[in-house]
């Protein structure tokens, strides 16, 4: 694809430089710095002084000031020129002789200084020498294939190396100690340093002119087979792309990051980066072309004129109006090397903005994000696009001169609504990315009060998060913008982040009581009474729990229920709240229910209000119906559960509300906590007459408590079945029942007293088989703790008599290990690893762990 990166601008013309002589043709030319010189067919040389000036379009002019012009005096054509700016000279290549002349004067040096026999040279761009007054030069000898090296000063010359070639060379290019060499039949690399060549690639000199250009350090681009311009380093390998050019190139040039090649007809312009040819200039008759610091400079036979490269900014700039969005970027950072590092970095964001606007405006959505990311986009250019998204607030200014061309989205995407959501989606998606990374800082407000009203408009689930999560969205422009949507829940989301609850308490109110409608949430009920739950302002709980109980009682209770545990109980204290609720019998019992049980208060004074509820249910229900109901089932098994396992409630003041009533079961557990389990048990076993019960009573009235306290409540229940004048068959049956389910908690002896003597063996046989079995168990349990213990014993008897049996030698230089006295007396204590203390400081400064007891108390003769 083609792009304008050259100018071609007229330089010298034919009036100027030959007039009407037109046998005369132009040879060769050299520039340096303003300086033009121009080597005719006449063996005439011209100076000119070249006036760089730029027109009001910006265009560039140049106007050649002839200074002088120097006849040779010989019939031969000047075959090169070359300046050496730092030397004042001009060297003229003619008739096989290198002459220095001045450069102003162009008079030959008054040491006539030359080099004979040479039908080629190039200055080593890169010298080896090191000396600053002089310059390297590389020289095709007459002599067959040979090439030599000199080292040219202000009035001598000095032959430093001559170096042998396979071939003749036909044309060279040098950098450092590298020659690059164009035989007649190939091309190689040469280091007359060490004498190594490398072979490149063939060619034919008589088909084609070869062509050999230094273009950087090490590295040089020729003519290679296939009309292709090849890149070779000095180490004989290629690290890039060849570039294709056409068959008939007679010129190439090198003005990164293009390759400029002549032919008959035209020039042309190729890539480096992509090797694609980008731009065609017609030009007929050229045959120079040359790189002369960065100026390229082509030329006819009668006209000279100079390649202008357009400036890097307008050939990316071009590129980016015609869409070409690779193509920019590739000669961006193709251009790199050549632009100072601060200016490149500007100028690269600034590209890479550009070309995400272009891939936005193409719904490349991915491009575009990779490219604000990596060109760090103020995403407020962005947001501008979007009407109204912008906070109103906002003082953002749009870059100058402008990223895009854009007003806005709807003329962006011309109307079309499915690609302006496509859009509005994309933004969503790219705010959400950055908006907690470093692209973000300084704007946050802009870009979350963006992502609501995004949000908002879409009815997009991500709303609640954003509100509920850390956020700095702007109150002035997003309350109105959420009443406009009617996100009235959200609103109350944004209400209680920036501190304002009860306004925002007042917006749920609202739409649970149908004032305003808002179906985000369906149990928005609930949430109020959890929020309420949660919240630190007790005035606006206070204020708000009467509406909710009203509303349920069993949720509004949670108000109270679900508080923290670690919440200050100044304002919220439960005695208060018990008053409070009273007005509430269901919330009442569930709040006592929730003291009781699921924080364990320890305090009577619930325990007994939460029976004296349970009973007053209970007793209401029972009054109300003949029949029994689940509700009074549920009631009842309520009441028996807190009597039976709780024993801080007041059982003689429950006990005087019942006693008069069929509460049988109820009444038997209020005796048992008296420890009247007499009359429990025959309550249950008389008026009851629920045996199970009976069981059940002495089973969780013993819990907890020894194997003597439940002996004595089942022979008691025992005693009952089998009490004379009173048994029945029933009870007789349920005696025989518990002995054989239960006969490990009975007392054998005493039941074979108890029981009638016409009751058979066999009817006892599981009782009796059981209670043999345990007194077995016992018996051999207490044998073997004996035969335990006696072990023991003789262990320890055993190390006794161990001890005793050493000998321990106690002499006055004996040192007590505690205190690093001398013994003074013959007692003292000794330990098991044969340690010696003195009495009283085992006494006072240690305490032997229970397993080192085992010392002995000795008393010797001091020896």
């Amino acid at each position: 694809m083609s792009v304008k990166a050259f100018e071609l601008v007229p330089v010298l013309g034919q009036d100027l430089l030959i007039g009407d002589k037109s046998w005369i043709s132009v040879d060769c030319i050299e520039c340096c710095g303003k300086n033009l010189y121009v080597a005719t067919s006449d063996c005439c040389i011209y100076h000119f002084k070249l006036e760089e000036k730029a027109s009001v379009s910006g265009r560039l002019a140049f106007t050649p000031t002839k200074q002088l012009h120097k006849y040779l005096g010989v019939k031969k054509a000047v075959n090169e020129l070359k300046a050496a700016s730092a030397l004042n000279r001009l060297l003229v290549l003619c008739d096989n002789i290198v002459i220095l002349m001045d450069m102003i004067s162009l008079e030959p040096v008054p040491s006539g200084a030359k080099i004979k026999g040479i039908t080629a040279f190039v200055v080593n761009e890169n010298p080896v020498t090191g000396d600053p007054f002089c310059i390297e030069v590389c020289a095709i000898s007459m002599k067959r294939k040979t090439v030599q090296m000199y080292t040219v000063h202000e009035d001598r010359v000095q032959l430093i190396k001559e170096i042998s070639t396979p071939e003749q060379p036909v044309a060279m290019a040098v950098d450092g100690y590298f020659l690059c060499l164009a035989m007649s039949t190939q091309y190689i690399i040469l280091s007359y340093n060490t004498g190594t060549s490398q072979d490149l690639f063939p060619y034919n000199s008589e088909d084609k002119q070869p062509i050999v250009k230094r273009i950087g350090r090490e590295e040089f681009l020729l003519a290679g087979p296939g009309a292709l311009g090849m890149f070779v380093t000095a180490a004989g390998i290629s690290q890039r792309a060849p570039v294709h050019w056409s068959e008939n190139v007679i010129g190439a040039a090198v003005c990164f990051p293009y390759v400029v090649a002549l032919d008959e007809e035209f020039v042309t312009v190729h890539s480096m980066l992509d090797q694609q040819q980008k731009q065609s200039i017609p030009f007929r008759d050229g045959h120079i072309l040359q790189d002369f610091e960065g100026k390229l400079i082509l030329a006819t036979s009668k006209e000279v004129y100079i390649l202008v490269p357009l400036p890097l900014e307008k050939q990316i700039q071009d590129l980016l109006t015609s869409q070409r969005v690779e193509e920019a970027l590739l000669l961006t950072r193709g251009a790199r090397r050549n632009v100072p590092k601060e200016k490149f970095q500007g100028m690269y964001r600034r590209i890479l903005q550009q070309a995400g606007f272009i891939q936005f405006g193409q719904l490349q959505f991915l491009e575009a994000k990779e490219l604000f990311r990596n060109g760090q986009l103020d995403v407020r250019e962005l947001m501008s696009l979007y009407p109204l998204l912008l906070p109103s607030t906002s003082t953002f200014i749009r870059s100058h001169p402008p990223l895009h061309e854009y007003a806005d989205l709807n003329q962006l995407m011309q109307g079309d609504q499915e690609k302006i959501t496509k859009c509005k989606r994309f933004l969503m998606s790219y705010l959400n990315e950055i908006r907690s990374t470093e692209i973000a800082n300084g704007y946050k407000e802009d870009i979350d009060t963006a992502l609501l009203k995004l949000y908002a408009e879409a009815n997009h689930d991500s709303l609640l998060d954003l509100l509920v999560s850390e956020n700095s969205c702007l109150l002035v422009d997003s309350i109105p913008w959420l009443e406009k949507h009617k996100k009235y829940f959200a609103l109350g989301l944004l209400y209680h982040y920036n501190g304002q609850n009860e306004a925002a308490l007042q917006l749920w109110v609202k739409i649970v009581e149908g004032q305003l409608q808002d179906t985000t949430r369906s149990d928005l009920f609930e949430y109020i009474v959890d929020f309420l739950s949660f919240c630190s302002n007790h005035e606006l709980v206070w204020k708000y729990a009467d509406w909710a109980l009203q509303k349920n009682e069993e949720v509004g209770v949670q108000i109270f229920t679900r508080r923290p545990l670690d919440e200050s109980q100044t304002s919220m204290n439960p005695d208060d709240i018990v008053n409070y609720l009273h007005k509430y019998k269901k919330a009442v019992v569930m709040y006592l229910e929730h003291l009781v049980f699921d924080r364990n208060v320890q305090k009577e004074k619930y325990h007994t209000h939460l029976a004296i509820l349970y009973l007053d249910k209970v007793l209401e229900l029972h009054s109300q119906s003949g029949s029994i109901s689940e509700e009074l089932i549920s009631a009842r098994r309520s009441l028996k559960n807190l009597l039976q396992h709780s024993n801080l409630y007041r059982v003689h003041l429950l006990l005087g509300k019942i006693k008069d009533t069929d509460l049988y079961m109820e009444c038997a557990i209020l005796h048992g906590k008296l420890e009247e389990h007499e009359k429990a048990l025959e309550i249950l076993v008389h008026k009851l007459k629920d045996f199970e019960a009976a069981e059940d009573y002495c089973l969780w009235n013993s819990n907890r408590k020894d194997s003597t306290c439940r002996q004595r409540l089942f022979h008691m229940l025992l005693a009952l079945y089998l009490q004379p004048g009173v048994t029945s068959d029933a009870l007789a049956m349920a005696g025989v029942d518990l002995l054989n389910n239960h006969a490990v908690e009975f007392d054998a002896v005493r039941v074979l007293q108890q029981v009638p003597d016409n009751w058979s063996i066999q009817l006892l046989s599981p009782f009796l088989t059981r209670a043999i079995r345990g007194s077995f168990h016992s018996k051999c349990t207490a044998e073997l703790t004996s035969g335990l213990a006696r072990s023991e014993n003789l262990n320890y008897k055993y190390a006794k008599v161990k001890s005793r049996g050493n000998i321990i030698t106690l002499s006055d230089k004996k040192v007590c290990q505690i205190c690093q006295g001398f013994f003074t007396e013959p007692i003292f204590v000794r330990y098991p690893d044969g340690g010696l203390a003195h009495i009283q400081c085992t006494t006072k400064h240690h305490s032997l762990p229970a397993t080192d007891q085992n010392f002995a108390s000795r008393r010797n003769v001091m020896k």
